[in-house]
């Protein structure tokens, strides 16, 4: 080999060695290039504290529920529905009638959960609106049925049964879609103006007649009192009667002469007239 060769052959050395760091440097690049644009197609997603996450694979609900914490999806096939699973509240006006055919309308306040482990289920089948498409009318339906069991007057006075009547028959219904009730209140009954009324002026009577029976058991009471008392004193004059003597009497007499001659001054009694009837004087004449 003579040198023009071997320079040559150095040349093409320096050649190739000057081609790979371009190469590295376009697949370096390249590479990145598919990471960040892995990373642009959010292939991470994180369900938050009471959250649950439903996989859906190009739009199909999937059996997998994704807990709390960070998982990974295949970008583009998967995506991933956060649903709340806490404990929310709902309070829902209701018209019904009672037994008795008045017009109730309750206000009910019920707190409830979707159960965690149904959460695609309930996704799947009902969607993010279920308060409006299932716990709504469900609490109509229960009100209704359960307050016309009970006339007007009952549902005031057995409120706490009727209240677990409902909770009972709501936490079956929506239990049906995996709600759990987890609360359940009556906030308030209304009623219309003309029961409200009769109900007041029954109160009114009620108390009227309480208050005249305690007057009567109260003249009751004294007319008892003065006969016990009449009784007892009618008792005493008997005993007093029972126990009086010839030498009762005669004692008696000569006390009363006693007292009299205690209260004497001494000074005996004028006599003047010569009429049928003296004229009697006890103090002293006075002198003219």
């Amino acid at each position: 080999m003579d040198e023009s060769d071997v320079y040559r052959a150095k040349e093409a050395m320096q050649s190739a060695m000057k081609k790979v760091p371009m190469k590295v440097t376009k697949v370096a690049l390249i590479i990145g290039a598919i990471v960040v644009f892995f990373l642009f197609l959010n292939p991470w997603v994180q369900i938050g504290a009471g959250e649950r996450g439903i996989v859906l694979n190009f739009g199909a609900v999937q059996d997998k529920v994704l807990d709390e914490g960070l998982h990974f999806r295949v970008p583009i096939m998967q995506e991933v529905i956060r649903m709340d699973v806490k404990v929310q509240k709902a309070t829902t006006d209701a018209a019904a009638a009672s037994s008795n055919l008045q017009d109730v309308s309750s206000t009910v306040a019920i707190n409830y959960h979707i159960i965690p482990d149904k959460a695609n289920i309930v996704y799947q089948s009902i969607g993010i609106h279920f308060k409006e498409r299932i716990i709504d009318p469900a609490v109509q339906e229960v009100v209704k049925a359960v307050t016309a069991r009970y006339s007007a007057e009952e549902l005031i006075t057995k409120r706490s049964a009727v209240s677990d009547a409902m909770r009972a028959n709501l936490t079956e219904r929506l239990m049906a879609y995996n709600i759990a009730v987890d609360a359940f209140s009556i906030v308030g009954f209304s009623f219309s103006k003309i029961f409200m009324e009769a109900i007041e002026s029954k109160q009114t009577a009620e108390q009227l007649a309480l208050k005249a029976n305690r007057d009567l058991e109260r003249i009751k009471i004294e007319a008892e009192q003065k006969i016990t008392a009449a009784r007892a004193e009618a008792e005493s004059l008997r005993l007093q009667r029972a126990n009086i003597s010839p030498d009762l009497i005669e004692l008696r007499k000569i006390e009363a002469n006693l007292r009299a001659i205690d209260k004497w001054n001494g000074i005996l009694p004028q006599v003047t007239g010569a009429g049928a009837v003296p004229f009697i004087g006890v103090g002293e004449i006075q002198k003219r």
